[in-house]
């Protein structure tokens, strides 16, 4: 039965090979019609698009709304209120039942051929867990320091690293399988590294798959121009880390850029260190300070 709220259509698919993907909506119109429309390009028959939009927002709603009876488009649904990240997410987590599972960000342009190189990696690699696509600008990459941490797996190069961020990423079912659905307080990154502590390898593809992320004013569709742009559309990450200007914002992150190429592999780094950790996640805003890392 479907429930309020929700729209459930298309036809049903094995889960061999199906790939779902959240996208999750709030109150930014411009760039979730063009988060959603790229997406949506990027789609095979295999590819089915869960869309969850958060709050009241009419114009994004309704932008939203317009992608509902797109045929890679599988389930849509609309809380009334704000629910965050972990409700959508946990949604996909425990009803999709594809092989693989995603979450893209409204924020965010997915490359072409993301979905199908990452599910090819996964079919050659049975260790690989979470396969990210890569967010930071070129010039954010450093290779003497990223060069220790690039490895070759089944034919695939991959900047390993126990943690993706949580867009633009492909994540083996099994993982939530073992793992379960977030927890409450969880980030994603965190969630990652549980994934590692059972033994699956996780990373951002090399060479990189970009995608844009609209909320860094260097990308080339980002709406965040001068500081009086980035008051009116604070992002959430820069909510976080206490931002006020744009310069400001892109210091934060070149250092996170800087943070994931840098962060150890060694696992028992972030059981002593949990705290230090979650400190870093707060700074990247990839965690909040209730959250527990």
């Amino acid at each position: 039965m479907t429930p309020p709220n929700e729209a459930h259509h298309g036809s049903p698919l094995g889960a061999q090979g199906v790939h779902d993907i959240l996208m999750i909506t709030y109150k930014r119109a411009a760039e979730t019609r063009m988060a959603l429309t790229r997406l949506l390009e990027t789609c095979d028959e295999s590819m089915r698009v869960w869309i969850w939009h958060n709050g009241e927002h009419a114009e994004t709603l309704r932008v939203s709304r317009e992608f509902e009876s797109h045929p890679r488009v599988h389930r849509f649904h609309h809380s009334t209120e704000n629910t965050r990240l972990r409700e959508p997410t946990n949604w996909i987590f425990t009803e999709a039942e594809g092989e693989f599972v995603s979450k893209v960000d409204d924020d965010c342009l997915v490359p072409d051929g993301w979905s199908q190189t990452l599910r090819a990696a996964h079919a050659d690699e049975p260790r690989f867990g979470i396969l990210g696509c890569w967010r930071f600008m070129p010039e954010d990459f450093d290779p003497d320091l990223a060069s220790k941490k690039i490895e070759q797996h089944a034919g695939h190069s991959l900047l390993r690293n126990h943690w993706v961020e949580g867009s633009g990423y492909v994540m083996k079912r099994r993982c939530v399988e073992e793992c379960g659905p977030l927890r409450e307080g969880e980030s994603f990154p965190s969630y990652c590294i549980r994934v590692a502590r059972r033994g699956w390898i996780n990373g951002w593809y090399y060479p990189f798959l970009w995608q844009e992320h609209m909320d860094d004013p260097r990308a080339p569709h980002t709406s965040i121009k001068n500081d009086e742009d980035l008051e009116r559309n604070l992002p959430l990450s820069a909510i976080q880390r206490g931002v006020r200007t744009v310069a400001d914002w892109e210091a934060q992150l070149k250092n996170s850029a800087y943070t994931v190429q840098a962060a150890p592999l060694n696992l028992a780094y972030y059981g002593k260190w949990r705290r230090r950790f979650r400190r870093v996640l707060i700074r990247m805003g990839l965690a909040s300070k209730g959250a527990a890392a």
